[in-house]
């Protein structure tokens, strides 16, 4: 059996130890109220505060998806896109192919059952009415 000096200094600690743990839970349950009174429910709330909460993903607005020959081409950029949306299907297809799936001018000619020349003369062609349509919507140019 333990000596009673011993016994007092562990009824003492045990005291303390329940004495520290009730004071942290009042903390805590203060705490926990103080952060009630500053809550609002979302029901609460008038439209221009639910506003200021409001995060907008900006990730898939300018994203548009074409289709060719059932491959989906995505191509990021309203301008572009509208640039490209403006263009004959045909032609399309070709800068599509090339410069956004990469194919070469053999696999897009097999793709779209044209002669290899054809191609590369359509897609010539077409990238000098892109620059103009481009030039004319205000696209500027990084400085090369």
């Amino acid at each position: 059996m333990k000596d009673s000096y011993e016994q007092h200094i562990q009824n003492q600690f045990g005291a303390f130890c329940v004495k520290v743990l009730k004071n942290e839970a009042r903390h805590i349950q203060r705490e926990y109220a103080r952060l009630r009174d500053q809550e609002k429910s979302l029901g609460e709330l008038t439209a221009s505060e639910l506003e200021q909460t409001a995060v907008w993903d900006r990730h898939f607005m300018d994203e548009h998806v074409f289709d060719v020959q059932g491959l989906p081409v995505v191509v990021n950029g309203n301008i572009l896109a509208d640039a490209l949306a403006q263009l004959p299907k045909g032609k399309r297809d070709v800068i599509l192919l090339s410069y956004f799936l990469d194919m070469t001018d053999r696999e897009i000619s097999e793709k779209l059952n044209i002669v290899h020349q054809t191609v590369s003369k359509r897609r010539r062609a077409t990238l000098k009415e892109l620059r103009k349509y481009l030039v004319k919507e205000g696209f500027e140019w990084p400085d090369e």
